[in-house]
Order: C-alpha cells, then structure tokens, then sequence
C-alpha cells in the first residue's frame, strides 16, 4: 500500500518468465511487471481479510489472499512462491478486483441495448449486430458530451439521431450505447483526463489508441461487434492498429457527417472498426454509397490488384512493425524507392490547417473555459487558437498541392504502409513523439480525402500493429474486398486469434 517500486521489485523473480496477470491481460516478464507498477501510481486500497498457504515442496508454496476494498467488494490475490538463492520471491501473480457494474472508461451510457433496432428490420442485412457509438455522434434524446463532462453539461438532447447511426439501425443493428471519445475527438492517444483511458486487451496496460477510443475498446473487448467512429487525422485507424482490429476510413463526403461533432472539416470523415473483416464490408454495404462501376473498376474486379509499396513510408516504421508489414504484403508488391514524399512538411501543413479548422469549431465555447480542458487538449487548442488565416492558407495550398500527388501516386494501384509507425506505447511513455511520427503516415489517406484500412497483424513479440491499405477516392469497397481477400486473411486471421502473422502461436 506503500507503493513501494524497489521493494516489490525484489519480491517478484527476476527474468523473463515471471508472470502477472488481471482483468486487463497478463504481463510476462520481471520488466514488463515493473513498468507497469511504475506507470500506475498506487494499487487501490485494500485490506487483507484471509490468507491460505499451500506448500507444494521445500521450494513452492501457493499462497491465496482474500482481500476487502476499501470502495467495496472483495477480491482475491493468487502467488506461485519459489525459493531462489534461498529467497522467497514470487514467480506468478494473478489479482483479481471487483468488476465494475460498467467501466466508464468505455462507455458514457450503455443499455442491453440503449436502443434498439428500427420497426421491421429484424432481417436487415446487420440484424444481430450490437454498436458502440462514438460520444460524437447525435443520438435521438442523449446529448453529445465529447469526452469532455462541462460541454457534456451544456448540451441539449438531439431531437433525431445523425443519418449514420440511423442507417444502422435501419439495416437491423441495435445500438448497445454512446462510448467514450478523446476530448473534442482532438487526439489519436486513447486518453481522456476526465475519465480516463479505455483498456486495450490486446496490449495490455498499453495505450487503446484514440479518438474513437470507446468504441475500440468496447469492440476488442466484445461488448460490442461494431464501433462507429470519425477519422480525421487517424481516429479510426489508430485504435484498430493498437487494438488488432479493422478498421475503416471512409472516401471524404462518402458517408454522411450530419449530426456528427466537427473538428476539421476538411478532413473529417465518418469511420468504424470490427474483430473481423467481413463485419466491416457489411457495415459498408449500408453506410457507403453502391459501388460505381466504371471500365477501369471492372477491370480492377475482374484482374489482380496492384499493390505498390513506398520504400519511405515503410522507413518510418519502427525495426518489428516494418518486417511484420513486410511479412504480410502478396508477394507480387512492387517496392517503390523512388516516391519520397516530403513527410514533414505535408504533417505540418495537416496539422496547421486542422489546428484552425478545430478553432473555428470549438473556439467560441473554449475561450473562457480552457480549465475544463485536461492539459494535452489543452495545449493543442491553445496552438490552435494563435494559427492565424494566413498561416492557415499558406498550410491549405501545401495540403492542395501534396493531395494532387498523392492521388496521382495512387492512380489504380493499392499503396501499403504500416498503419502507425509503433505498436502501442506503454500507459505511461511520453506520447507527443509517438504522435508526431503517427501523423505523418496517416495524414496522407486524410490529406488525399481518400479511403484508408487497417488490417490487424502482430509483430514477433506478439503486439498488435496494422498494415494499412489506401487507395483512390472513391474505391471503399474494393479496400472492404480486399480485407477478405486470400491476400491478407492468414496474416490476419493469425492477429485476431493472437498469433503472429506467420500463424505460429504466440
């Protein structure tokens, strides 16, 4: 109760096989232990109520502890005891805490369900498909709060629910509840101060990845099959690289944005995430507009697609993302050496011309309430709110010109890159590094308004990652085509299962 690092360290076996394990998933390794403890600041108030030993030989004991929390519930703590160079030290935990009745890190409001499904759409082509809908999105008789509690407060109940959420509910699917979001939808981390990170059970006590945070996590999770989100630098597309989800970006202005919360409309598009990727081309069967057949997409159905890999994008992966991508690419990939686009510059431009964007949205009910903030946001309006209209288009004919190239470097192909540079960094690493790197990947799908998908792969230590598929505006269905195409479904059936891509166990 202490929190005393040093003195658990010693207490728990030393080297790679010692385990401990919660709800969230199971930490292997005395460093990966220790991290964690370092990161969470303090185990929750308890007391010791029972304590059974069992000695199993002169060298092990298993030792189980009955423990009462001091906010309510009992729960149970479970040591295997070795004795190393004559010292007692653990060499697997497992603790066990009372469950929440909901986590509210996931959820803001959850029914079974919160809503159901429309009149007479029981075999609608999503009927038994349950949705976690990110707290951005307008929800007949619920206000949007998101993710921030103050604006949460202000805000009247929507009077019809945004066309997206009732495309769904007409196609059959019910809506299980409205799911947390970074604050303003303004971050790709997974983080919200006030009510803190959702879990990522893929990766645990690792960042869930944001903003569509909520219904990432509620989907990995399974409490939901569906998790409808935005995407505007990434929001989709992050979290189901962090979480071994697929994801979806949508062509921008393909799927309605009515009554969904603005952060820079310029980039803003609607998204959504699922465990596999034939949930995810149903939902696009409802919410895309029919696929448009024209002589150059019938030849594409009807032919091998071509698939082209940017040497420099690849370059900007860590070492274990960049070989799992590579290991999951078809084999007929053509790597391109010579396109080497100026990354820093184009995430400059994106980022100034989204900072302004996200004043012009927000800056009248921020200005006067920056305290309402958690300190990340925060900062990033504060930038916003001093980029001025100069600053703005100078950024605007930077993102004009890099979108004529990139949709020219797109043509007919299928560009593969890595979804994000890294796996999902540690709860407490410093994020801003991550974030600028992430940035520059995926603000060229954003840049482009063109459609991006991440499909789930794990890296050889057995950490989700995603190799991401863009590819012309306009062509959303054949990216959902190819998510269940022989090209990728061993890679990723091996990810969503906890394999690595080579389908050896984890």
């Amino acid at each position: 109760m202490d929190n005393d690092l040093a003195g658990l360290d010693r207490l728990f076996a030393p080297g790679d096989a010692t385990l401990r394990g919660d709800a969230a998933g199971l930490l292997v390794g005395h460093h990966q232990i220790s991290s964690f403890r370092a990161g969470r600041g303090g185990a929750a108030r308890r007391y010791i109520v029972d304590v059974h030993v069992r000695p199993i030989d002169e060298n092990h004991a298993m030792v189980v502890a009955v423990t009462e929390f001091k906010a309510g519930g009992q729960g149970q703590q479970t040591q295997l005891w070795q004795r190393i160079d004559g010292e007692w030290q653990v060499t697997v935990a497992h603790v066990h805490q009372p469950a929440p009745a909901v986590d509210s890190r996931i959820w803001r409001i959850v029914g079974d369900p919160l809503v159901v499904r429309a009149d007479g759409s029981e075999n609608g082509p999503l009927a038994g498909e349950s949705v976690a809908i990110k707290d951005i999105f307008e929800v007949r008789g619920f206000p949007v709060g998101a993710g921030n509690p103050a604006r949460l407060a202000q805000a009247s109940p929507a009077q019809v629910n945004a066309p997206a959420v009732q495309r769904l509910l007409d196609a059959g699917a019910s809506l299980k509840g409205i799911a947390r979001t970074d604050e303003f939808a303004y971050s790709i981390a997974g983080d919200n101060h006030h009510y803190g990170t959702p879990p990522n059970p893929r990766a645990p006590h690792r960042r869930s990845g944001g903003s569509t945070s909520g219904p990432a996590s509620a989907v990995s999770l399974g409490q939901a099959t569906v998790g409808l989100g935005s995407d505007t630098a990434g929001s989709v597309r992050v979290p189901a690289s962090y979480q071994g989800l697929y994801g979806l970006r949508t062509t921008h202005g393909a799927v309605s944005v009515e009554g969904m919360m603005p952060l820079a409309p310029t980039f803003d598009t609607v998204g959504w995430l699922a465990r596999d990727a034939e949930t995810l081309a149903r939902v696009g069967s409802v919410l895309l507009p029919p696929r448009q057949m024209s002589s150059q997409t019938q030849d594409q159905a009807s032919g091998e697609t071509t698939y082209v890999v940017a040497a420099a994008l690849l370059d900007q992966a860590e070492s274990n993302v960049a070989a799992a991508v590579l290991g999951a690419m078809p084999s007929r990939t053509r790597i391109d050496d010579e396109w080497r686009p100026p990354l820093d510059v184009w995430s400059a431009a994106f980022r100034t011309l989204q900072a302004f964007q996200a004043w012009q949205s927000h800056g009248d009910w921020i200005q006067g309430r920056e305290e309402h903030l958690g300190a990340d946001v925060r900062d990033r309006f504060a930038y916003a709110r001093n980029v001025t209209s100069e600053e703005a288009s100078r950024a605007a004919e930077v993102v004009s010109s890099a979108r004529t190239e990139i949709r020219e470097n797109l043509a007919d192909r299928v560009l593969i890159l890595p979804t994000t540079p890294t796996v999902a960094p540690l709860g407490h690493a410093e994020i801003q590094p991550v974030r600028q790197a992430t940035l520059r990947l995926t603000c060229l799908a954003s840049i482009a308004g063109a459609p991006a998908l991440s499909i789930p792969l794990r890296t050889s230590e057995g950490l989700p990652c995603g190799l991401g598929l863009v590819a012309s505006p306009g062509r959303d269905h054949d990216l959902l085509r190819l998510a269940q195409s022989a090209d990728f479904s061993t890679a990723a059936v091996g990810a969503t299962k906890g394999q690595s891509p080579a389908g050896s166990a984890r």
